[in-house]
């Protein structure tokens, strides 16, 4: 990295009306995802999702959290129309060179003898003391995440923001920071992370000056929030692309494709051996993608022979239980906050032939501890009763709050004792014609539906915020609705799987 006072050579502007704008934001999403980059500049925007519920929420979080950051202190902010860059950037330069203290929501921009003009949009601009184009002094940026990590992208963003100011200002900035929640300020490793950033930018540019458009590839991880997500999932379903198939990352479909395994039927009939020397593959990798996809094609659940994992035997009646009485446990929570806000439990009475849903609410975020005492009640009045969940979270969170209230290890070694994790013996036996092994497309597709067909996490998260907000109850019985279709989805899977391990459940 040029030393703190080297001055980078400019490149003349240009007026030409066509120049390509590479944001900030723009840089972000192409790390995440590079066709979402390329739809943003190029796509049709009608075909965009609206934002959801609780993506509008997050963006809102976003915006207090930078106010609580900025604070009352002294501020300045250049106004300009909506992406109006070239006259954001001029009102911010015109700040700097009157050496204003802090400026909010500046704009830099420089061009590149390419056409295309970098924007970079830093949370704040501080002024510290140096040597740059304006006199004795320079400034620093800092970028406000409602993150509680310096998470690699916000990185990269923060080095991206650093190599612009430095064109702008003539002189490089000691450092990039990082305003996180919780965590607070956090300094970036510029030496490190500049040249990373500057080879994922170059990669940027060129996709969008010779406007290739990346195929598409479905990661739900981060395809959920994104505008383009129905979009580009028609595309995948039309062309049943392999990405729809559990176990198919980025890597690995790059590695099917140089062996042409690019469709269903050829990755079902190739023999496991001839994946299994891939990189990140692997015997028990192959064996199971092959499966996958012979299962997909079939639309049938196929057993998963034990042989494939020697480690992991088939299960066992200890191992799902067939109880007089069973709990099916699931909880909702808001990680950002820290707060579990409700746990779900349905009792079935097989002997009685009764079904009971319990709401253990916190109306308020101070009752946290008032539902969790009600769960151990609820959950030891029943001694002896398997307590079904799906995935790990629950038995995880069970233990904080233990850890968290003080509560006596021996009403807790006991009762996680009881914990049955369907979603580890479903993946241990079978391979499904679904999507994803999360609780909603496995009991979809065994015939269960949510009455809120919409419902998920995020947006009873979403319902939470807006009860808190306003007093409307109708906010918590949509949280209660979706909870308790979530604990009777987890019933259905767990009688399903009994029928399928005794060899009666092929749909």
């Amino acid at each position: 990295m040029p030393n703190h006072h080297q001055r980078l050579q400019s490149v003349p502007s240009s007026d030409r009306a066509h120049a390509l704008w590479l944001t900030d934001e723009l840089l972000f999403n192409y790390q995440r995802c590079n066709r979402r980059a390329f739809l943003d500049l190029y796509g049709d925007l009608s075909q965009r999702d609206p934002p959801s519920d609780y993506l509008r929420k997050l963006r809102q979080d976003s915006l207090q959290h930078q106010r609580s950051i900025v604070g009352d202190d002294p501020v300045h902010a250049p106004t300009y129309p909506r992406e109006d860059w070239l006259t954001g950037a001029a009102k911010t330069l015109e700040l700097m060179q009157q050496g204003a203290d802090r400026i909010a929501q500046g704009v830099l921009v420089v061009e590149r003898e390419n056409g295309l003009r970098l924007v970079s949009r830093p949370s704040l601009l501080i002024k510290q003391p140096g040597f740059s184009y304006f006199g004795d002094w320079l400034y620093e940026t800092v970028d406000i995440k409602l993150g509680k990590r310096p998470k690699l992208d916000y990185q990269m963003i923060a080095a991206y923001h650093a190599y612009v100011l430095a064109e702008v200002q003539g002189a490089w900035a000691e450092t990039s920071w990082l305003m996180l929640r919780q965590r607070g300020a956090y300094a970036v490793d510029l030496v490190e992370m500049l040249p990373r950033m500057q080879d994922i930018l170059e990669n940027c540019m060129q996709m969008l000056i010779e406007q290739q458009e990346p195929d598409v590839f479905i990661a739900h991880n981060r395809c959920d929030l994104c505008h383009w997500a129905s979009f580009c999932y028609d595309i995948a379903r039309t062309d049943q692309h392999l990405s729809l198939l559990p176990g198919v990352t980025p890597n690995r479909y790059t590695q099917l494709k140089a062996l042409k395994l690019t469709t269903l039927d050829a990755l079902a009939i190739a023999p496991a051996k001839r994946l299994e020397p891939l990189p990140g593959f692997g015997f028990q990798v192959a064996s199971k993608l092959v499966k996958q996809a012979q299962a997909t094609l079939q639309n049938k659940a196929l057993a998963l022979p034990q042989r494939l994992d020697i480690s992991a035997p088939l299960l066992t009646t200890a191992e799902l239980p067939t109880d007089t009485v069973e709990l099916y446990f699931d909880i909702e929570a808001a990680p950002d906050q820290n707060l579990v806000y409700l746990h779900g439990v349905l009792v079935v009475d097989r002997l009685a032939q009764t079904e009971a849903f319990h709401a253990l609410l916190a109306e308020h975020q101070d009752d946290e501890s008032l539902v969790w005492e009600q769960l151990l009640e609820l959950l030891w009045r029943y001694p002896s009763a398997p307590i079904f969940h799906f995935c790990p979270y629950e038995v995880q969170t069970v233990r904080r709050l233990a850890v968290e209230y003080n509560t006596p290890e021996h009403l807790i070694t006991p009762l996680v004792e009881r914990f049955v994790d369907l979603h580890e013996r479903v993946t241990r036996v079978a391979t499904m014609p679904v999507e994803s092994y999360a609780l909603k497309p496995i009991a979809r597709w065994i015939g269960f539906d949510w009455r809120d067909a919409d419902a998920n996490g995020a947006q009873s998260i979403y319902w939470y915020d807006q009860w808190l907000a306003t007093g409307d109850r109708r906010f918590l019985e949509s949280i209660l609705r979706y909870n308790e279709d979530d604990c009777r989805a987890t019933y259905h899977v767990k009688d399903w799987l009994v029928d399928f391990t005794q060899g009666n459940g092929f749909r």
